[in-house]
């Protein structure tokens, strides 16, 4: 990660021994203030030994996988699955989660999703938003808004017309907040403590506790969070440890901290129950993020001939490899007590195209049926168009707050079924897609914008890591090649993304339309590399305030 600007001095930073901030942006101060900064220092003091052992154990995992290691259920575990065992009581405010809409913390957003009829809105610091400064700061000052009640957005004006002005609901006709922080991979580059990066993840969840834990008890809720990109039980024994400290810094009961976890990579789902266990004592549920679960899949595999997926298209959830994930996952939290969700419907509506628009539609009730029949407890949609697609259908199959009583005791699941490749093609369409919505995505996440719509579906950093992924494990395998026979090389790369900018036309009017030349200069230069980088986010990071 390169350099960021030197520290630049606040008042609350010089009475705070140990901590850099490397910049200062309007409403810092109050965002930052010292006794919020002396809970990051303590906080990063417990945590980031722990944090840098178990990045090293990712390191190590991924070097096994190379080599031809396969993921598999943990011997020295066996007792905790075995074991009868259960989670603690859920809050009477997540019983029913029937519907989720999520979205970055944007106040237009915030406020259509907490006014939006969805059971949860998550509020996303994490594969939604583009981590600049202005954008985690502004994030954390309108869910504390938000949290107080006075979150208010007014429109820019258009066309000599006042823009639209919005407001809040009454408290109780909106959805449950619940934020997802960074994940443990993330640094946040603009806070050093002790000459070292704080974890994203830890920032984000820290700043919003401390601003909203006593409002949010007062209200008979808690700081909620979804924590993404999990990859071992210590992990989650790692946000533990990170949440316990929240909690005894800021005078709450042990548990008032409430979260739901992410089962969105390869080596997590062989540790569902140990997961579980490890944050038995506050977590609620499991969550099926299927699209990061593909891109695992991938980068576990990254040096696995046998084991090259076909075009993102084709791997849908009823793939045998995913449809055996996630009823592992319904079988797994419903014996412990726990919520099982149900994945992302990024479909968004086609207003210009009345047919396309209900091809769309029968998709998300189908998927939703799918998920509502199998046993999940609710789901997620990415557009407010979609919550009373997705509520219709679990409301007809799912008349309680939830089906934990669906135990799914059928469900014979191994490791096999879990890897199991799925069958498929490469299509000319599917390489060039894979190229216009990494560069597309790319060039909108640097120009501060994380969340965007392509194709009428609302793409995130987990779609782009799908795509992006697949180009470098299809050009590093040998013999790889289109349907059509033409070989998956370099000289295809750049001769599509030579194409792309006039396939695109004007750019104008894109999202960070002015960056998709350096989006297309990063994507060739990650595609050619001879390692699958890590996460997208990593290098691009480096390029954004």
């Amino acid at each position: 990660m390169s350099a960021v600007a030197s520290a630049v001095p606040t008042p609350a930073a010089k009475a705070t021994p140990g901590i850099a901030l490397a910049t200062r942006v309007a409403g810092q101060d109050a965002v930052l203030p010292a006794a919020l900064l002396a809970l990051l220092v303590s906080l990063h003091r417990a945590v980031e030994p722990g944090r840098q052992a178990r990045l090293q154990a990712r390191r190590e995992r991924q070097a096994f996988f190379d080599q031809g290691g396969l993921p598999d259920f943990r011997e020295d575990t066996t007792a905790i699955r075995s074991g009868d065992w259960r989670v603690a009581p859920l809050p009477a405010a997540l019983q029913d989660r029937r519907v989720e809409i999520t979205g970055p913390t944007d106040p237009k957003m915030v406020i259509n999703a907490l006014n939006s009829g969805a059971k949860v809105f998550m509020a996303d610091f994490e594969d939604s938003t583009s981590p600049t400064w202005r954008n985690l700061l502004a994030g954390q000052q309108s869910l504390a808004a938000a949290v107080r009640g006075d979150l208010e957005y007014t429109a820019p004006a258009s066309n000599g017309k006042a823009g639209k002005h919005y407001t809040l609901r009454p408290y109780d006709e909106q959805a449950v907040l619940i934020v997802r922080p960074r994940g443990w991979h993330l640094d946040e580059k603009h806070v050093r403590i002790d000459g070292q990066f704080i974890a994203g993840g830890l920032f984000d969840a820290a700043v919003f506790a401390f601003h909203n834990a006593r409002s949010l008890q007062a209200k008979d809720r808690g700081p909620y969070f979804y924590l993404p990109k999990l990859q071992s039980m210590e992990e989650a024994a790692l946000w533990e440890t990170a949440l316990s400290h929240i909690e005894g810094m800021l005078g709450l009961p042990h548990g008032q901290i409430k979260v739901t976890v992410l089962i969105e990579t390869l080596p997590a789902v062989f540790e569902m129950d140990e997961i579980l266990h490890a944050l038995r004592d506050r977590i609620v549920g499991l969550n099926c993020g299927r699209w990061d679960y593909i891109f695992s899949y991938l980068k576990t595999f990254r040096r696995h001939a046998d084991r090259v997926l076909p075009e993102r298209g084709q791997v849908t959830m009823t793939q045998p490899f995913l449809k055996a994930y996630s009823e592992l996952l319904i079988q797994t939290c419903h014996r412990r007590g726990a919520h099982a969700m149900g994945g992302m419907a990024a479909q968004i509506p086609i207003n210009n195209d009345a047919a396309a628009n209900e091809q769309a539609m029968a998709r998300v009730r189908a998927d939703k049926l799918r998920e509502v029949t199998a046993g999940h407890d609710g789901t997620w949609v990415a557009h407010p168009a979609l919550i009373p697609v997705a509520m219709a259908i679990f409301d007809e199959h799912m008349p309680g707050a939830n089906q934990h009583s669906v135990l799914r005791q059928d469900v014979r699941v191994g490791r096999d079924e879990l890897i199991a490749r799925p069958p498929g093609t490469i299509t000319r369409a599917g390489f060039e897609g894979n190229v216009e919505v990494c560069v597309r995505y790319l060039a909108a996440w640097l120009d501060g914008n994380g969340c965007v719509p392509i194709h009428h579906l609302m793409e995130d950093a987990a779609t782009a890591e799908i795509s992006r992924s697949q180009l470098w494990q299809w050009l590093h395998t040998p013999g790889q090649q289109l349907d059509d026979g033409t070989a998956i090389d370099l000289a295809l790369l750049d001769s599509t993304l030579a194409q792309l900018p006039a396939r695109l036309g004007d750019t104008s009017a894109l999202p960070g339309g002015a960056r998709i030349g350096e989006a297309i200069t990063l994507l060739g230069e990650l595609s050619r590399s001879e390692e699958l980088t890590d996460f997208l986010t990593l290098p691009a990071y480096a390029r954004i305030d």
